[in-house]
Parts: structure tokens; sequence; C-alpha cells
């Protein structure tokens, strides 16, 4: 792939990103712990009190949480391309995606279905050993792509995100010089008409609108995913793109509001928004995709702000020197992802019996996941190697002296 002209900040670390990424994937603690009290989702254990109040407060975080993720893994793919080409991206997402994705359903995600079985009542207290045996007793779907494995109680639960990333990170590399080159090719359009930045909410809105919204994928369409991917791959890490979304984050934000402010009405009343195909439901698809991009635009360029001159990191006694809080929160971001559902479904499991008011038992929830998952994330996986391998970390670098941040992205 050729050089990337008028890139004048592309190899620069887009630190608030990190940060971005890493309070997304916090928030997602946050999020499922509140689905125990949602009366809507089929949540693995559910609270006997549920509210409707859940449900209107999770809709102001799908709206652009995920496709966050999708589009700031673009802007990484777009990196690792350059630095190692084609094919030697898909060897690394292989290994750092698929590595944590077949040890995290084979270890992890089967905890929350038996769960889910226990929490049914009397009659389901079957072993966890006889349990995991029958979910690993799986079956070609290939109907369900890129889902293709299935069974009576298998699932790859809170790593469907993991399967979509690794999906399409493959798709991309094929395609990966044909894409930038055609971006290279429209990107100066839009240093004058920054306007031109609304255009993916076209497809987006159609992908929803036509092919339906998917409640298992955090109310997107599994393709709508890719979109935000290939933009992020394409469009986020141009200074000229960078230089756009900084102009219209404002604007492009209040329009985001106003666009998920017309689907209340088709998510309230009427027939179900997500798979009915009359017109009410195909026009409340059509916003949301449209406004999900309009928010994931403007929060980009709100964040995206000028900063002085990177400092020295600090020094410790020892010598070596102490990584800027970007730098430490983006290898834990995978980690904490793979974690967190699992730790969430267990304590749920456990306090969803006392005998609280549901904002006790959701603190506790929230609060109790967030130790735990931090807490494995420091001794269980971040220390040792083999850990490390599994969920998709690199293995720790060599002490060094303390010098300039890198020039681009781990």
């Amino acid at each position: 792939m050729g050089a990337d002209t008028g890139r004048a900040a592309g190899d620069a670390r887009r630190g608030e990103l990190d940060v971005l990424r890493a309070l997304v994937v916090v928030g997602l603690v946050f999020f499922h712990a509140a689905l125990v009290f949602s009366p809507d989702d089929d949540f693995y254990v559910k609270n006997p009190r549920t509210t409707d109040a859940v449900t209107v407060l999770a809709g102001f975080g799908v709206v652009w949480a995920m496709p966050m993720l999708f589009l700031v893994a673009g802007l990484g793919a777009r990196h690792s391309v350059r630095r190692r080409g084609a094919a030697g991206f898909a060897r690394e997402r292989l290994l750092r995606l698929g590595v944590p994705l077949v040890f995290g359903t084979v270890v992890l995600c089967p905890l929350p279905q038996w769960l889910r079985q226990r929490a049914a009542g009397p009659g389901h207290d079957e072993a966890y050993g006889r349990f995991w045996a029958r979910f690993l007793t799986v079956r070609a779907d290939l109907a369900d792509f890129p889902f293709v494995l299935d069974g009576e109680h298998f699932e790859t639960g809170h790593l469907w995100f993991v399967v979509l990333l690794l999906t399409f990170c493959l798709l991309l590399a094929p395609v990966a010089a044909r894409l930038a080159a055609g971006a290279e090719r429209v990107v100066p359009a839009l240093r004058r008409r920054p306007a031109l930045l609304l255009l993916p909410a076209l497809p987006l809105a159609a992908v929803n609108a036509l092919l339906g919204m998917e409640e298992g994928f955090a109310g997107w369409n599994r393709w709508a995913y890719l979109l935000f991917f290939a933009c992020g791959f394409a469009l986020a890490d141009d200074e000229r793109v960078r230089e756009a979304t900084r102009r219209v984050a404002v604007p492009v934000g209040v329009l985001g509001v106003v666009l998920f402010a017309g689907t209340a009405p088709g998510f309230v009343t009427g027939d179900d928004p997500f798979t009915a195909g009359t017109p009410s439901a195909l026009a409340t698809r059509a916003l949301f995709g449209a406004a999900g991009w309009c928010w994931v635009v403007a929060i980009t360029g709100l964040l995206d702000r000028p900063r002085p001159r990177p400092r020295r990191p600090r020094v410790r006694p020892g010598g070596r020197g102490r990584p800027p809080l970007p730098a430490r929160l983006a290898p834990a971001a995978l980690p904490v992802y793979v974690l967190h559902q699992p730790v969430v479904v267990a304590l749920a499991y456990g306090v969803v019996g006392w005998s609280a008011p549901a904002a006790v038992k959701y603190a506790v929830i929230v609060a109790a996941s967030l130790a735990v998952v931090l807490v494995l994330y420091e001794y269980g996986v971040r220390r040792t190697a083999v850990t490390r391998f599994l969920f998709g970390m690199r293995p720790r670098g060599p002490s060094r002296r303390p010098g300039p941040p890198p020039a681009s992205p781990p």
C-alpha cells in the first residue's frame, strides 16, 4: 500500500480514542448489570422486579457505544496493515483475536448459560462438568454466518463482538490497499465540504431498515458494524478527515439527537421495530442507523482537540518511565471485555435473591464486578506470558530507558 499523502498527523497515537474505548468496555459492566433489571432483554439472570427505565436508558448507549468500538478497531487496522502488510495483518489478527475467542468460548462462555439453566428453578441442578460437555456439543450452521457453530446450549455470548471483528479483519485484508487508495481519492473533498461526512449515514440507515436490527448484537444489524469498521479504516486516520470532523461535530451531534428522538414513537408503540416490515418500523430502524453515525462522528470530533507537545514519561526510582494513561489502558480493553460478562452474571446470580431494593442490588453487582474483573486482569492475565497470549495481549517487552513516546500505536 502506498504512502498516505496529506496525513499530517496520521501516525500519531489517538490517545483520546484509547481512553474512550476503555470507558466503553468498562461501561459494558454497567450495561449488562442493568439488563438484570430489564423486562425486555432475555438476559441470563433476572431480578424478580424489573423496570422499563432500564430499556430507555440503555438506548442512549447502544446507539453509539458498540459502533464506536468497531470504528476505533478500523483505525487500528489501518495502522496494522501499514506496518505489516495485508498478509501479516491477517496472521496477527488471527492470533490476537482468534486465540482469546477460542479460549473465552470454551472456558468462560459456558458459565452464564449454566447459571441461566440453574436460575430456571428446581430440576435444573445439573453439574457444571456435564453441562460443559453438552455446551460444547456443536454442529455446523453456515446460514448464520459468521456464527458457523450451533448447538442446543452453545453460544459465543458476549464474544459476538470478537467473532465479527475477526471476520471483518479477514474480509478487509485482501482489499485493504484498494480501500485505502479509494479513500485517498475521496478525502480531499471533505476539506471543502465537511457535510459529506454524513454520507455513510445513508447506507447505515438502509442496512438497519432492510436487514433488520438484531437484539443479540446490541440493537444493530451485524453488517452495519462492518460499515463502521470500514469507515474507521478508510477515513478516521487522515488529518483532513479529522479537521472536517472537528468542524461539524456540534451540528452533527445536534442532528444525531434529533434523529434519535425520532425513533421514540417506533420503539414505544406499534409493531416490533427490530424486525417488522411496516413503514413505521422501517422508518424507526433507518432513523436509528443514521443517528448512530451522527453520534459517532460528533463524539470523535468533540474529543479530537489539538494537544500540547507530549512530555517525557515520568521516571520511577528504578530508571523506568511510566507510560501515559492511554498507553496503559489500550492493552487492557480486550482482556477486560472477554472477562466482564461471566463475572457480571455470576455475581448477579448470587445477588438477585437478596431482599434488598433493586438500586442496592445493582450497585453491588456493578461495584463487585468491576473489582473482580480488574483483579483478574491485573493478577490473572497481565503478568504472565501464557495468559497474555490467551487474552490477545502482546508479550511484555524488555525494559527500556525512558524516551519519547512511540510514533505509532503498539
